[in-house]
């Protein structure tokens, strides 16, 4: 989990990486509920044969059920963090919320993703002593990194969505040209962690190098036919990113 490793990086007692941990679980459990209760109607549409809704496994009212009671659940667990992490927090929790309910269905499908992705240093950095902000670059290399995976992402349903009748930006330009932004975003955090960063060590350059290798490879696959094995490597490529990002940790905090 990247927010626990970022955790860890950043200096976290046991205590606050396991709180850290904990909210952000629980955070992501009602996100993932939420997106089955709203996308219910359109998974069945699309026969969606993964979710249990669909399938009848569970029901919808159970489901719903779950993701009320995990987003309240959020509200205490981030506040272990104190209440500046927990504003933090819940603020990348509901722009994920109203992603679900419906903003990934309109050009500004992006803007939810820039927000809690944005906000995830800032969560981690305000539960340390002082309460200290993270680095500029660290929020905005974070939330570049999770516009790219919003573009990247919907390469692999793109087919589903054009049944569903998700319309969001990436489904508007095209997998070719998601995979081509996604990558370029994720270039764009990969180049700024390695020139903000001012204790870089040697294991960042390194990262930061096959992040940007990646990037290359997946523009010539996505531009030679080969959208979906570009779509993979660029997942990988996120994590090598991410990986810089946490290396840094200790040089992220204001």
């Amino acid at each position: 989990m990247v927010a626990v490793a970022f955790a860890v990086s950043v200096g976290r007692t046991a205590a606050g990486i396991l709180a850290v941990a904990a909210a952000v679980l629980v955070g992501q459990l009602s996100v993932g509920w939420s997106n089955d209760y709203f996308d219910r109607d359109y998974d069945r549409r699309g026969n969606r044969l993964d979710k249990p809704i669909v399938t009848g496994a569970v029901s919808a009212t159970v489901v719903q059920k779950a993701a009320v009671i995990a987003v309240v659940l959020c509200l205490p667990l981030s506040l272990l963090s104190g209440w500046r992490a927990a504003v933090v927090h819940l603020v990348a929790v509901a722009a994920a919320w109203g992603y679900n309910a419906g903003i990934k269905r309109t050009v500004l499908s992006v803007l939810p993703y820039l927000l809690a992705f944005g906000a995830l240093p800032a969560f981690v950095t305000l539960g340390l002593d002082g309460h200290p902000w993270p680095q500029w670059w660290a929020t905005l290399a974070a939330a570049l990194l999770g516009a790219g995976a919003h573009f990247v992402n919907t390469v692999a349903d793109t087919e589903v969505d054009a049944q569903t009748g998700v319309r969001g930006l990436p489904q508007m330009i095209g997998p070719v040209a998601s995979v081509i932004v996604g990558s370029l975003l994720m270039a764009a955090a990969f180049v700024l962690v390695a020139l903000a960063a001012t204790n870089p060590g040697a294991l960042t350059p390194v990262l930061v190098v096959l992040a940007l290798l990646g990037t290359v490879a997946v523009a010539i696959m996505a531009t030679t036919g080969h959208a979906r094995s570009a779509w993979f490597i660029t997942l990988i490529t996120a994590l090598v990113g991410a990986g810089a990002l946490i290396a840094q940790g200790s040089t992220a905090v204001a």
